[in-house]
């Protein structure tokens, strides 16, 4: 099987989070970037061959994945391919997917795996690709979807399924749509590779332009879609509340180590910097506090990466704060996102909501 994380299209809602990068090179987790999951993933299934589509503002995912060391993926066969956008030569503009695979058709001709797995990058979760793909065979599957059944996943922005007893798709519907159900998409499709380049030349001939609404969707009838349900944790992150809230549930030890240490392991770039450091008056609680951190003041249920100073008498309290933001003395802190880089004079107060954290952009100073 070969890997495809596809970002071209994909749901943005996580505003100023996004200003100056892709949603997979959003950090999360007080180390990681959301892209390591969908990567990690792939590797961990024995996948050698992984293409990421990118669309727009990919400088940070670039510096990010570099040659793909991090995921064993630096091989003389294979290995880690990051594919730019293609303008249409006519329009100049910026097309679906579909057209994307098409103008980088050879990536796909040229490789001797048989079948596909299509993931996006906003989907924070531990799977092993290869029990998707001996359900898809056994099944005898066209496109077999991975799925998962939430009671209420009200943040984020998702489709959803119905599924026969027999694991068979009926309707995938947006988010706008009306199905009710709780069996929510995790975005990853497997096919085998000549029904996918099939489906690339049918649906553009048509007119048409996006994979899953019009490959799939609009085609259910036809072809046999199965769903495979996944048990573990999942994390949808494509808006501002989503971000948060799967952030937060980090903090819980059973959720953290689901994800990190359950079955295989989450890689990402490594920086080499020094363990956090606490000052003598310092209190750290319930909090992830990643390497080269100095904590002066209080930190509590917060997440914290690489490089943040806090300063005395500084309260941090469910928060996240994102690499080198320095927090001057005496500042509180509640229900907020920092991003990379901000600089909050002494004696300020932010405070934001569960609902709707304050945020405050990269390289601001508060």
């Amino acid at each position: 099987m070969m890997g495809v994380i596809n970002l071209v299209n994909e749901p943005d809602d996580l505003e100023e989070l996004t200003y100056t990068r892709c949603v997979a090179s959003v950090p999360f987790g007080s180390r990681y970037r959301l892209i390591d999951f969908a990567l990690s993933n792939m590797v961990n299934s024995n996948i050698e061959n992984v293409a990421v589509f990118t669309q727009h503002k990919y400088r940070s995912l670039m510096d990010h994945l570099g040659s793909g060391k991090e995921w064993d993926l630096d091989r003389k066969r294979g290995g880690l391919f990051i594919l730019p956008a293609v303008l249409h030569e006519t329009t100049r503009i910026l097309r679906g997917d579909l057209f994307q695979f098409y103008s980088h058709r050879d990536y796909f001709y040229r490789a001797s795996e048989d079948y596909v797995i299509i993931s996006r990058s906003h989907i924070v979760c531990n799977i092993d690709f290869n029990e998707v793909l001996d359900y898809h065979l056994s099944k005898n599957a066209d496109v077999t979807v991975v799925y998962k059944k939430a009671e209420e996943e009200e943040y984020a922005k998702f489709r959803r399924l119905a599924v026969r007893e027999d694991g068979q798709v009926t309707v995938i519907e947006d988010h706008s749509g009306r199905l009710r159900t709780d069996n929510i998409s995790m975005e990853m499709y497997v096919m085998s590779k000549e029904l996918l380049l099939d489906m690339v030349e049918t649906c553009l001939a048509q007119g048409y332009d996006h994979l899953v609404r019009d490959g799939i969707m609009k085609n259910i009838d036809k072809l046999g879609v199965y769903g495979y349900e996944h048990k573990g944790h999942t994390g949808l992150v494509n808006t501002i509340q989503s971000y948060y809230k799967n952030s937060m549930q980090l903090l819980n030890p059973k959720i953290w180590r689901e994800l990190f240490f359950q079955r295989n392991l989450i890689y990402t770039k490594v920086k080499d910097e020094p363990p956090a450091r606490y000052a003598e008056n310092a209190l750290a609680k319930n909090s992830l506090i990643a390497n080269g951190c100095v904590i002066e003041g209080k930190v509590e249920n917060s997440i914290l990466f690489r490089g943040v100073k806090i300063r005395k008498g500084a309260y941090v309290k469910n928060s996240i704060i994102l690499q080198n933001c320095e927090i001057e003395e005496n500042v509180i802190i509640e229900n907020a996102i920092l991003d990379k880089d901000v600089f909050i004079n002494r004696g300020r107060v932010l405070t934001g909501d569960k609902q709707a954290p304050f945020i405050a952009s990269k390289t601001k100073v508060i």
